[in-house]
């Protein structure tokens, strides 16, 4: 080999060195970073769940009287007033029977006093045995025969009366009227126990019935016993303000089947928002403590658990152990770790090295804001 091929192999050699590999805190530059701020705000502990609405009182009226529908006094969907009258049956029928019921009741009267004077007059002779005592029994018996008789008279006239009165049907309570089951001129029949002439609900206030997990029962239990806990319920498609109520019933058993406990709250629904048999997103407020909160975005998980980069104010990286209580998509609670009014790395974390230097990109971001919606952290449940 040539003095200058020797040469030539040596320089080729030295331009295939290998250049540096790239990876996490490549660069002696500052790592570019999106920051974010730890605060202390109100961050309620909540249960969101789906519920149905449904009327805390509910009627189904139907006819204690067979006959025909003889006049109708509201129309579908109206509000009623409890004991408004609501339909009239043909009464004619009902009164001809109290008639006829209340001239037997007369004619019982009549003979009874008859059969009182007789055994007041015979009372007398068979004293002065002037009449037999036989003859004197039958004349007693027959007088208390028609007591008896006059007492089922009087009831037959009490129940004919009643059944006049049925022709009148009441709203037994307050609410708003359902559709029609029958109508003028229609025969409605006593006996028919599976059709109702109308079904009343009631709109206000009204319930919304809900179930969460069985291992929320002790969180509920403990914060009910420390006072009312409030429920929201917003219909579904709508953009207004919720409607807000109050925990008022916690079922007495556990369902086996789904592991979840019913719960109902109260809701004043003055406005008509909630209607039966509807559906509604719920929100159960546990309590509202003031807590401290970082982006979820923050939060990282490795090995050794949660972290998170606190930027210094010689703006270099610490890395920094927290606990984490509960997060949601947009921000978490951390129980240790961290102090208020720290800066903290929420996006750019793969370049960041402990103890080097970051460059913030724009203004830092708050909890909540959502200025970075991933690496969302799970933390505890209430």
């Amino acid at each position: 080999m040539t003095w200058g091929a020797l040469l030539l192999v040596t320089g080729l050699s030295g331009c295939s060195a290998k250049a540096p590999s790239s990876g996490r805190g490549a660069g002696g530059g500052a790592a570019p970073v999106v920051a974010g701020k730890v605060e202390r705000k109100v961050v309620p502990v909540a249960l969101d769940v789906i519920g149905a609405v449904e009327p805390i009182r509910t009627a189904a009226v139907r006819s204690q009287v067979t006959g025909v529908m003889f006049k109708l006094h509201f129309e579908e969907g109206q509000e009623v007033k409890q004991d408004d009258l609501l339909f009239e049956i043909d009464p004619r029928p009902f009164q001809n029977a109290l008639r006829q019921a209340e001239a037997d009741l007369e004619k019982v009267r009549v003979q009874l006093e008859t059969a009182q004077s007789e055994v007041t007059r015979y009372r007398g002779l068979s004293e002065q045995g002037m009449v037999s005592k036989e003859q004197y029994q039958s004349i007693q018996d027959n007088e208390r025969s028609l007591r008896a008789a006059l007492v089922s008279s009087q009831a037959a006239v009490e129940n004919d009366r009643l059944q006049l009165e049925y022709c009148s049907i009441r709203a037994p309570i307050s609410g708003r009227t359902g559709s029609l089951g029958a109508h003028e001129g229609d025969l409605v029949r006593a006996s028919d126990a599976t059709v109702s002439l109308v079904v009343i609900n009631q709109l206000s206030p009204i319930y919304v019935t809900f179930s969460v997990p069985q291992q929320n029962l002790g969180s509920i239990s403990r914060y009910r016993a420390a006072g009312s806990i409030v429920v929201t319920a917003r219909p579904p498609g709508t953009d207004e303000l919720p409607e807000t109520g109050q925990l008022t019933f916690i079922d007495n058993a556990i369902d086996a089947t789904t592991g979840t406990l019913k719960l109902k709250a109260t809701f004043p629904n003055e406005d008509r928002r909630l209607w039966p048999g509807q559906f509604a997103n719920i929100r159960m407020t546990l309590t509202s403590p003031t807590v401290l909160v970082v982006p979820t975005a923050a939060v990282q998980n490795d090995q050794s658990g949660q972290h998170i980069f606190v930027i210094k104010p010689d703006q270099t990286a610490e890395f920094r152990p927290v606990t984490i209580e509960r997060s949601t998509e947009t921000e978490s609670v951390v129980t240790s770790g961290l102090v208020e009014g720290e800066t903290v790395i929420v996006d750019g974390q793969l370049r960041v090295l402990p103890g080097k230097p970051v460059a913030v990109k724009g203004p830092a971001a708050s909890a909540g804001s959502g200025a970075d919606k991933g690496g969302k952290a799970k933390g505890k449940e209430p």
